[in-house]
């Protein structure tokens, strides 16, 4: 897995304003276990609880942008994952300047079974508000907003 540097981990560490504490993201599996904490910590409570099929959501969501870095974006560097009224932000940097060619398409899934390319189509269907910005040095990231619901 890539070394992930001084930059990704200064966006967990939001202990200081009460936020949940710092995590260090270095997996699909660890994002998702952070992002979902985060739905726990700063998006429920008491009297509202996000929908366990926008949870489902958000999990695969997280899963696809943060395999998607490290396989083709040549690593991950960078998470974050931030409340809003509406569902949680999630924004994933990579060190790869390449922007994948459907990431504003339709969400067609693709024809026949190859094995991969399913993850952006997913990502579109379940994701709003999907931005791709370059940064100057090198690397892009993508941003999205995954709606939760309160459950019933």
């Amino acid at each position: 897995m890539e070394h992930i540097d001084a930059a990704t981990t200064a966006l967990f560490d939001h202990h200081a304003s009460g936020d949940p504490p710092r995590a260090t993201v270095t997996s699909p599996a660890t994002a998702r276990a952070y992002a979902r904490s985060v739905v726990r910590e700063r998006w429920e409570s008491p009297s509202r609880r996000a929908r366990d099929e926008d949870i489902v959501d958000l999990l695969l969501v997280v899963s696809e942008l943060v395999t998607n870095a490290v396989r083709h974006g040549e690593g991950l560097a960078g998470f974050q994952v931030t409340p809003t009224q509406e569902g949680l932000r999630v924004a994933v940097r990579d060190h790869s300047d390449l922007v994948p060619d459907v990431s504003q398409g339709a969400g067609a899934f693709p024809v026949g079974h190859h094995g991969n390319g399913y993850g952006w189509p997913l990502i579109i269907r379940l994701a709003r508000e999907i931005t791709v910005d370059r940064h100057p040095g090198g690397g892009k990231t993508i941003g999205v907003l995954v709606p939760l619901r309160p459950a019933p």
